[in-house]
Formats: C-alpha cells, structure tokens, sequence
C-alpha cells in the first residue's frame, strides 16, 4: 500500500475479494428471474433480475455462472423435473455462492437449482392464465364447435421441416378420401412460438372459406420445451378462433394450456390424422347405413305388395276356374269384372308404392333442411364473435405488442400502442 494511502486498482478489487470472501463464505438460495442464459465452453452464464411487483421494472440485477462440472448435472435433472430448458423469463431458486476477481469482477457462482421452485412457478402462471380465460368466457367455446360432416380442407399449422408434419401428410395422403392440405410454417419450439402461431391464424382467418378445421401440430421437438404453447395471448387467439382447432404437440404427460383450449387435443401429429380419418370413416359409415336403410325399406314394402299381388292372382284364378265350370254363360262376363278388379288392384299397389317414394324423398328433403337450418344456425353463432362486427359500431381495440390491453394501469409512458378500428389502425405512444 502507497504511503499516501492511495490504493491501485487491483490493490482495491483484492482488497474486495478478501472481504467477500472472509464475511460471505457461505452458500445462499436466491430467488431470481433469467434474463438471459447462455451456453459456452460448456459453461452456463446466466444475468439474474428482480422485478418491483406488479410492475416490469427490474429492482436488481446480478450475473451469475454456473461451471461445466455442475452444469452437466444440473441442467439434465431440471429439464426432466420441469418439462423446460432454462431459458430467458422464468423464475429459479439457485444455490450461490459469492466470488471477486481482481480482473473479471463479481459474480455468483451457481451449485445448484431446484426445479421443484420453477415448477410451482409455473403451475401458478398457468393457473392464472386458466383463470383469466374462464373469467373472459372463452375457455371453453372451441368445445362448442362442431367439426363438418365433411371435414376434407385441412389447415396446418408446423414447421416445415419437423419429421411430425411429413408424417401427417403421408398418413392422410395414404388414407381412401381425398384431403386437401395447406401448410401455414410456423416456429414450434423456443422463443419465438407464439407470435409465429398467431401470425398463421391469422393467414388462415384471412381464407376462412377454404378450410373445415385447423390442426396445430409438434413433430420432432424438445419435449422439454413446451413452454411457448403455455402463454395468454396465444390461448386467447385459439379460443376464439371460428374453426375447429386440433393439437397435437405434446406426450401423455405434456397437456398445454393450449391443448385445453383447443377443439380436440391428441398425442401426436400422426395421432390427429387418425383423428381426421376416423371423423370421415364415421360420416362415411352413417351415409352408407341409412342408403341401406332405405333400399331395405323400400325393398320390404315391393316384396309385400308383390306378394299380395301374387296371392290375389291366385286366389282370382280360383274364383275363375269355379266360375267357369259351374256359370259357362256369365264366363265373359265375370272376366271382364275380374280384370277391372285385378286392375284396381294393381293401380292401388303401385299407387302405394308411389306414396311411399314420395314419403322417403320427403324425408329425406326434411333432414336435409333440418341440417342445413342447423349449419345457418351455427354460422350466424359464429358471426356474432366476429370482432370486426364491434369495430363497425364504433368501438376499437387497442392492443401492445400485440397484446389485447384491458386497463390503463397496465400501460406506462413511453409504450408504443396500436388501436384497430372499422378502416384502419393507428399506432400511439402513451404520454
């Protein structure tokens, strides 16, 4: 030390370091959000925050490294305990302890994480999400749908490259109807999930008249990263969508909240296009049953009155060889009434026949309008959710970040914001 008691920089920062390390020797779990966490060399760094409650401003802030010798242990048991990578805007308990370097500076030095923090973390957001969903009466209307009877026009949702899409189409492909499919490419794991699904719905919105149902699909991804399917807005954009949605992007154990939400959730890719086959095998079943139905129907009533016929003939030449033998001078006679009779007869029967023609053909028209009343039904149900129906009566949504905004609070000076409304949208910034 200088006799003057002014210190060099690396005197100060050892000076630091033994103070560190002679009054913070122990180890601390510390509750945090990642900001960011990154790999190298084997090495996890990560930069921790804490945000002021009920509001996104960071009250503290701290970096944070977790070395190769741990994190080769620890990062596998938090994966499979979690269902997640760790990854930026999740909360952890992390086991530090302090270190000061004369050259790099401070920072905590990770040992452990335990999952089971991030877990009920996580099971609280998503409660919360669920809540939120049911208080705005949207969780359940994909349940209310109804996929068509003839449900061919099939809008998918999926990476392009994901083995779980080629396997979807190969299945439906290979299948006896004739499924037409679109791809809508959209990301299907990482951070990038949601607004990719959403821009895709909205492509689709756009050509709601070439599709019967929607079906969002994961092959081939982490299955510990199916966090981006657990998010509002994306939940809100499928509840209130006008199509039947189908998911299949998860495992037994993986249901999303997406999943919840959706029309009719399934295990995999390949599993949604049995679900798509299976719904036309039935349709095609139940037309069939009823053609042969009625062909039997009508078959039974022929056989019947074919059957009086020939018994009737019978009988008629009965009476005529009696007639003949015992009244030879009224013979032309009486042919002559039982052929008027016989014809009578026959002019009655097919007369029947007629009316029953009539009657299944009416039955038909009649179940056919009955369904056809039930579509209309359905369709004008659906335009009632229109949201482009509230613009044009002068109310607007105003949305940040894509993100439907219900409350001023939420919102702080300096936010860019956009409101949509009947002609156009305008972009603000909050003052």
């Amino acid at each position: 030390m200088k006799s003057d008691n002014r210190l060099t920089l690396y005197e100060l920062n050892s000076l630091v370091k033994e103070v560190i390390e002679c009054e913070m020797s122990h180890e601390y779990w510390v509750e945090a959000e990642l900001s960011e966490c990154r790999e190298s060399r084997g090495h996890c760094y990560m930069e921790l925050i804490q945000r002021e409650e009920n509001s996104a401003t960071p009250i503290a802030r701290a970096s944070a490294k977790c070395w190769a010798s741990k994190w080769m242990l620890v990062r596998p048991y938090f994966e499979r305990t979690t269902g997640q990578q760790l990854r930026a805007g999740i909360k952890v308990l992390l086991k530090v302890y302090p270190q000061f370097h004369e050259a790099y500076g401070f920072s905590w030095i990770v040992t452990d994480i335990d999952p089971n923090y991030t877990l009920g973390d996580q099971a609280r957001r998503r409660q919360e999400i669920i809540h939120q969903l049911k208080q705005e009466g949207v969780f359940d209307l994909q349940h209310e749908l109804h996929l068509p009877l003839f449900c061919l026009n099939i809008a998918v949702i999926s990476s392009q490259t994901a083995a779980g899409y080629g396997d979807f189409s190969n299945q439906l492909s290979d299948s006896p109807f004739a499924f037409r499919t679109q791809l809508f490419p959209a990301i299907m794991q990482g951070e990038g999930v949601e607004q990719s699904i959403i821009s895709a719905l909205e492509k689709i919105y756009d050509r709601l008249s070439d599709f019967d149902t929607v079906v969002i699909i994961r092959g081939g991804g982490a299955t510990s990263d199916m966090s981006g399917f657990d998010t509002l807005p994306l939940a809100e954009n499928v509840a209130n969508f006008p199509l039947p949605i189908i998911t299949g992007i998860g495992h037994d154990r993986d249901e999303s909240i997406l999943d919840m939400v959706s029309h009719q959730r399934v295990k995999t890719p390949t599993a949604a296009a049995t679900f798509l086959i299976d719904h036309a095998q039935k349709v095609l079943n139940t037309l069939e049953d009823n053609q042969n139905r009625i062909t039997k129907n009508a078959l039974h009533k022929l056989a019947e009155h074919q059957s009086k016929i020939s018994i009737l003939n019978t009988q008629l030449s009965s009476i005529f060889s009696v007639v003949k033998t015992r009244h030879e001078a009224r013979l032309d006679q009486l042919f002559l009434q039982i052929a008027r009779h016989v014809q009578q007869q026959l002019t009655t029967s097919n007369h029947q026949l007629s009316n029953y023609g009539t009657q299944l053909c009416t039955l038909i028209r009649q179940k056919l309008t009955t369904e056809e009343h039930q579509l209309e039904i359905m369709e004008e149900k659906l335009k009632t959710f229109d949201p482009r129906l509230l613009l044009r009566r002068g109310y607007s949504i105003t949305t940040k970040n894509g993100r439907v905004v219900h409350d001023p609070k939420e919102l702080i000076p300096g936010d860019q914001i956009e409101t949509r409304l009947e002609k156009g949208n305008l972009k603000s910034t909050v003052l």
